[in-house]
């Protein structure tokens, strides 16, 4: 596989999970886990890692050098 499709898969990864994040912050989703409630602050970190990761991903893509 090649630098540039890595970068590129990396980033639309991270990209869906901050997605996710965004989501469940705007509609209010609750999330549960092993039936303890999962307050809305942890997407705030959820969101801004992943959103930081995708962007770099990209950034990476496009300076990666064709094959």
């Amino acid at each position: 596989m090649r630098q540039r499709t890595y970068f590129l898969i990396c980033g639309a990864i991270f990209l869906v999970v901050a997605g996710a994040h965004l989501a469940r912050l705007i509609l209010g989703w609750d999330i549960s886990i092993a039936g303890r409630s999962v307050p809305s602050w942890v997407s705030i970190p959820g969101l801004l890692v992943p959103a930081v990761l995708s962007a770099w991903g990209f950034t990476l893509a496009s300076r990666a050098r064709p094959a």
